[in-house]
């Protein structure tokens, strides 16, 4: 645990570091983010925070891969992942200073997708009626899927200061707990590569977030939410989608559906508000991909909430889902429906509170 700590906070402390020298880099080019009509944010502000946590990733890649823990996590996996998150910054440092369209950036997820796929990172099997082994082709088209599902949940949430990066950073959390316990206290070599990445993803969003926080100085912009979602996604893959659930349930970590359950679980805020909103502007005759404010963000804020409270409640309702899951792997079930129930009890109580307290401010 020691040398994955080091690896969190490293990528933390140097994210902090470089991302207001990559701030004044963005104002320099012109990756200056415009007001538009679904914006909340009323003054102009530099985006490229994707390249601050590349660079910031890249770095510490570099200075952990000796360690003699986590430096076993270094192979073809992470290889892959770290040249299919270099594109996608590529992609959206161009995106955050000229606006691509949205075809042009799908194209470029797809083509991250299949550099995982060259890598051999893609799911092997389900647990589903037992364990279905997919065949090569079902399981390529299924990880492409979930990279492009996952990248844009995140860049869906992406609409409010901080909002993204502490959900990922609650996220990776989650699943750096269950990877972790998979590769160091189990021996699931495979689970070594998520162990790692995820630790980085916690470490660029903690140390992104003072930046990005209310009011935020500098976005993380397409480069940032595609890098996040595609490490994410990558993670899941490699985690749920490539580890035999039957060995999980042999050595009693939690049900067969546990790998099923879990990136659903630590991914549902993002996926609610990504297929909620491809719904509502389907529905509307709207393009999935044009823009709207009728985000979950966007509603908790028309309630009443400030900027700061928004995102906190859709930090806890991240946590309220994923962590119980999580639990079920290291404890019976029994202890993570408490554990569940204490959640959603403080998680449901917390945003009534903020109603409550401008009820009575107004009386």
């Amino acid at each position: 645990m020691r040398e994955y700590l080091v690896t969190l906070l490293l990528s933390a402390a140097l994210c902090y570091v470089i991302t207001p020298q990559v701030r004044s880099w963005a104002i320099k080019f012109g990756a200056v983010g415009k007001i538009r009509s679904r914006d909340i944010h009323t003054t102009p502000t530099p985006r490229w925070g994707g390249l601050a946590m590349w660079i910031s990733m890249a770095l510490t890649f570099a200075m952990v891969n000796h360690l003699s823990l986590v430096g076993k996590s270094f192979g073809r996996e992470s290889l892959g992942i770290f040249l299919a998150a270099t594109l996608l910054v590529i992609i959206g440092l161009v995106d955050d200073r000229f606006e691509l369209d949205a075809l042009t950036k799908l194209a470029g997820q797809a083509l991250a997708a299949g550099i995982l796929l060259l890598f051999g990172i893609q799911v092997l099997w389900l647990p589903i009626n037992g364990v279905i082994t997919l065949p090569p082709s079902i399981g390529q088209l299924v990880t492409v899927l979930i990279v492009l599902i996952t990248i844009n949940a995140v860049n869906f949430i992406d609409g409010l200061d901080g909002l993204a990066a502490g959900i990922v950073a609650i996220s990776g959390a989650a699943f750096f707990a269950f990877a972790y316990l998979l590769a160091v206290m189990y021996g699931f070599n495979r689970a070594g590569a998520p162990s790692l990445i995820t630790a980085v993803i916690i470490g660029v969003c903690i140390g992104f977030l003072p930046h990005n926080a209310h009011p935020a100085k500098i976005f993380m912009g397409d480069s940032g939410s595609m890098f996040l979602g595609l490490l994410l996604a990558a993670s899941a893959i490699t985690l749920t989608g490539q580890i035999d659930p039957n060995a999980i349930s042999a050595e009693k970590l939690g049900p067969t559906l546990l790998p099923l359950a879990l990136p659903f679980a630590v991914l549902a805020i993002p996926l609610i508000d990504l297929f909620s909103a491809i719904i509502r502007r389907l529905r509307a005759g709207q393009s999935p991909f044009s823009s709207d404010k009728d985000h979950i963000h966007h509603r908790i804020l028309r309630a009443g909430n400030s900027h700061l409270r928004t995102a906190l409640i859709m930090y806890l309702w991240t946590a309220t889902i994923a962590f119980p899951v999580v639990v079920s792997a290291f404890a019976p079930l029994w202890i993570a429906a408490i554990v569940a129930g204490a959640m959603l009890a403080f998680t449901i109580f917390f945003s009534k509170s903020g109603a409550r307290l401008r009820e009575s401010t107004t009386t």
